[in-house]
């Protein structure tokens, strides 16, 4: 179809499809409800953008991304493409302006984030208007038992119908078959009316390999080597801001120049360092997991897990950062089994018990003002009794917000309770399964950093996607990885 071609070449600036692109393209302007499961930077979004183009009307996004709407229009509109989106970090007349502009028929592309259709004018807007193409990004958001999951995005079905049951696309880099198939559900569709595209960890580019080692020192020479051995750009991930912080002292003290980047870090701050690893050559960055929205830079040439992450699902996720050139790259994991400890803490602070979330609620609803006027510090010390090491209070506060059970934030001083809590909160089977879910997330990724075999025929497997016994681009597969991934 060499429209096709014409308009990628016009618009986006590339000559030809990667991968199954074109093949999923045309699934979707057939009109076919679609899965794309795709690897990091493989180019999940000219899936949908590309389609609206030659599209009648709308093409709806959903993401739950609001850091990087902006960056994905204003790419957009530079391309001379009618975009725009609609979020909460609009003020009100803008907001305004850009409804009345939906309503009388103006952008091929919107972007949303699920919240936004708890907003009764937004609904409303949207109903005169003739959506083409539904694009559910960062479809994993929707499973439960996806390692990212957003509640809004449960009402998809819902929203589906409001907008007569668009042709739908759901993109996701991760989703194991259970999640896929709760992809599938909650999007009111059968497996059979979906067209899946699965192209797993199709990066022969990326070497794997993993580092056991104990302590400080080890960890810190581990570094300087890596460093060494593969000149470039790269980004180095830590769990603790803390201990990110002391190992750049440490990089500091042996010269190495880096930047630091983590969410305790000022926004002005945060969009800084961003943009000097952005725009910089051989540019070192130490991070926390916040550092990712928006990291398109193609020369990464190594990413190092300083800490264990908590599942493959993020594992592959920021591995997928490297290489975006095609040039090989390394992946390392430096596992020190210390480091298993933070996650096993993470767990249990991410999931407070039935009880806890009781207390919590009843403690928001009958000391609102109170709450409001002395802060986070007043309402922690209620329930876990000044133990400021245990943040299970903060978790409370942001899955409320999430299932819109209060608005507003203890921060800016007007939090409100405003719908009662969540019948799934209070189920302790529901909550203990949960529990067990992230803790066997851990066990897989501590397997996998014991594995003897094939590191990526271990994630294809848990991915559910079919490979060969080996890859040949892993410490496990080759016995010289230096040799072959270093760029001397």
């Amino acid at each position: 179809m060499y429209i096709l071609e014409n308009t990628l070449k016009k618009h986006f600036a590339f000559n030809g499809f990667r991968g199954r692109q074109k093949e999923i393209i045309e699934t979707v302007l057939e009109g076919k409800h679609t899965l794309a499961i795709m690897p990091t930077g493989s180019g999940k979004s000219v899936l949908y953008q590309l389609p609206a183009l030659l599209l009648d009307d709308l093409t709806l996004v959903i993401s739950p991304l609001i850091a990087l709407m902006k960056d994905q229009v204003d790419g957009l509109r530079k391309k001379k493409i009618d975009a725009t989106f609609i979020n909460s970090s609009l003020r009100k007349k803008e907001r305004e302006k850009r409804y009345q502009n939906v309503e009388n028929g103006k952008y091929k592309i919107l972007f949303v984030t699920p919240e936004r259709f708890r907003k009764k004018e937004f609904l409303d807007i949207l109903k005169k208007r003739t959506i083409s193409l539904l694009a559910v990004d960062e479809a994993h958001c929707i499973s439960e038992w996806g390692h990212d999951f957003r509640p809004d995005y449960t009402r998809l079905m819902e929203f589906r119908k409001i907008m007569n049951n668009p042709p739908t696309i759901a993109l996701t880099a991760t989703a194991t078959p259970e999640v896929q198939t709760d992809i599938i559900h909650q999007l009111g569709l059968q497996e059979k009316e979906v067209t899946v595209y699965n192209e797993g960890i199709n990066r022969p580019n990326l070497h794997l390999s993993v580092s056991d080692l104990w302590g400080e020192d080890e960890k810190l020479q581990a570094i300087l080597d890596l460093i060494k051995e593969n000149p470039g750009s790269g980004i180095v991930y830590f769990s603790l801001i803390k201990d990110l912080e002391n190992m750049s002292s440490l990089l500091s003290r042996k010269g190495i120049t880096h930047l630091v980047y983590h969410g305790a870090l000022e926004t002005q701050q945060r969009k800084y360092i961003q943009d000097q690893f952005m725009n910089g050559h051989n540019q070192i960055v130490l991070a926390t997991n916040a550092f990712g929205m928006g990291i398109d830079k193609e020369d990464i040439r190594f990413v190092i897990h300083a800490q264990i992450p908590g599942s493959l699902e993020s594992y592959y996720q920021e591995i997928g950062r490297a290489g975006r050139d095609g040039k090989k790259s390394l992946c390392t994991l430096l596992y020190d089994e210390q480091d298993l400890n933070i996650q096993m803490e993470f767990i249990k602070w991410q999931n407070p018990s039935a009880e806890f979330y009781n207390r919590a609620y009843h403690l928001l609803l009958s000391e609102t003002e109170r709450v409001n006027a002395e802060g986070l510090d007043y309402f922690k010390e209620q329930l876990t009794f000044k133990n400021r090491r245990d943040y299970r209070a903060e978790t409370v506060l942001s899955i409320l917000d999430r299932w819109a059970v209060i608005e507003g934030s203890v921060e800016a001083k007007n939090l409100s309770v405003i719908n009662e809590l969540p019948e799934h909160l209070c189920d302790h089977s529901f909550i203990e399964q949960k529990l067990k879910n992230e803790q066997m997330k851990l066990l897989k990724m501590m397997q996998y950093a014991k594995l003897e075999t094939c590191r990526k025929a271990f994630i294809h497997d848990y991915f559910g996607v079919t490979h060969p016994k080996t890859c040949g681009a892993c410490d496990r597969c080759l016995p010289s990885p230096n040799s072959e991934i270093s760029n001397r």
